[in-house]
This record gives structure tokens, C-alpha cells and sequence, in this order.
């Protein structure tokens, strides 16, 4: 199976292609730039330098969310636009469940996260469990005291991971103490490679003009629409 995986679910841009369980060619950036300006470029890079031609393809992969608003619209919007027009399968795969993989062979608990302002996050809960890496806890937005709150009750280290790790390392370990554990720089960045091969194993969507990303909140123009309509949020 040949899959193209892209992501722009938040600062770091990813493009992979995988073609029958190998790995031909990456492209990571973690940059503050357009990746609406950048994405289809690098796509058609990739696919160029690795022999990849749009008949080959037999999925595309995306991260559907959570994470910037604009960055996962711009994503699951060219991964639609490339299913439907090639005529290839659509797999979601979510953000935080990429960047978990990082730390899948660490022996206790990982926790990626994502900043969502006001001391919220974009979390989640992964760790192995009968042999398999898996998601423990459903990903979520939560106030940051409230998740470590939780994580206390485990009584089991944790591999904390993301790029937005240093806004919100010293409270964690202020709370978590030696429990807590910190992903070093490569860690930190989601690879395009471990979302194509997730891809590669999830049913794929049924129906792709269906497909929605995955936010975890209303923006923060909806709230306030809702809020002048007065109904509840």
C-alpha cells in the first residue's frame, strides 16, 4: 500500500510517503511560516523526489486535530481535495495520537500536548497495555491543573511530549515531580512517517466529503456568535 500523509495540524509541517511499509521520503519543518503557501509545493517535492505519482497513491493520510484552527483546516482540506479528485482513499488519523508514537517504547505513560491558551491543553493519555501501544484516556482539552491532577493518580512516570512543551514544563514539574519525564527535541516534533503508517492500518473513511476535522472546541468567533444569539455553549 502506497500512502502520502500530511499534517499542519500546528506549527510543524509534515509531509511522507510510504509506499508498502517502507518509508521513501520525509519532509519535517518547525517553522513560523504559511503552510498554506508551502504545503502544496512541498507535496509536489516529495512526491517527485521519491518516483510518486499521483496514480500510484492509494491513500492519503491526514491529521485531522486537534490544534490550530487554520493549520488543520488547511490540511484536511488539501487531503479531501486529493482523495476525491484522485479518487483515493481518506484515513483521519488524530494530531495528538501522531505525536504519541514518539514515545511508544517508553516504559510508563505519554502524555503529548498541544498549547490551547489560558492554561488549557490539547491532550491525551497513550501507553501500552497487552502488548500494544494504545490511547488510554481520550484526547481532550482540559485546564492544565486539572489534567495533572489526574496523572497524579496513576503514581506512574509520564513521558510528557510537544513542540509547546516549554510553555508549560515548569508547572509540570512543580506538580508531577520525579513522575514527571520530558521529551527532548526530536521527540517533541510529530513525524509524517509514524501518520502514514497509522493511516496505513485504520479503516478509511466512508465518505469523504463528510470528513471533519477535529477541533475539540468551538472557535472562538462561534462562542461568541452563540453567546449574541444567547444559547448555550
Amino acid at each position: 500500500m502506497n500512502v502520502l500523509a500530511i499534517d499542519t495540524s500546528n506549527l510543524v509541517m509534515g509531509i511522507s510517503v510510504l509506499k508498502d511499509g517502507i518509508v521513501t521520503g520525509e519532509i519535517i519543518t518547525n517553522l513560523k511560516k504559511n503552510h498554506s503557501i508551502r504545503l502544496m509545493r512541498a507535496v509536489d517535492e516529495l512526491m517527485k523526489e521519491t518516483g510518486t505519482a499521483p496514480a500510484d497513491l492509494d491513500r492519503i493520510a491526514v491529521a485531522q486535530g486537534p490544534g490550530s484552527y487554520t493549520g488543520v483546516r488547511i490540511g484536511v482540506t488539501v487531503a479531501k481535495t486529493l482523495a476525491w479528485t484522485l479518487k483515493k482513499e481518506l484515513v483521519g488519523v488524530s494530531s495528538l495520537e501522531v505525536l504519541a508514537q514518539n514515545g511508544k517504547y517508553f516504559d510508563g505513560l505519554v502524555v503529548p500536548l498541544f498549547d490551547a491558551r489560558r492554561t488549557q491543553l490539547f491532550t491525551g493519555l497513550y501507553g501500552r497495555e497487552d502488548g500494544e501501544f494504545k490511547n488510554l484516556a481520550a484526547d481532550r482539552i482540559i485546564l492544565r491543573a486539572e489534567w495533572l491532577e489526574v496523572l497524579k493518580t496513576y503514581n506512574r512516570r509520564v513521558l510528557f511530549i510537544g513542540t509547546d512543551l516549554p510553555l508549560h514544563q515548569e508547572a509540570i514539574a512543580d506538580a508531577m515531580g520525579d513522575l514527571a519525564v520530558f521529551g527532548t527535541a526530536g521527540d517533541n516534533i510529530p513525524k509524517p512517517s509514524e501518520l502514514a503508517r497509522l493511516g496505513m492500518e485504520k479503516d478509511p473513511e466512508a465518505d469523504v466529503h463528510a470528513f471533519v476535522p477535529s477541533y475539540l472546541q468551538l472557535a472562538e468567533a462561534e462562542v461568541n456568535w452563540l453567546k449574541a444569539q444567547n444559547k448555550q455553549v
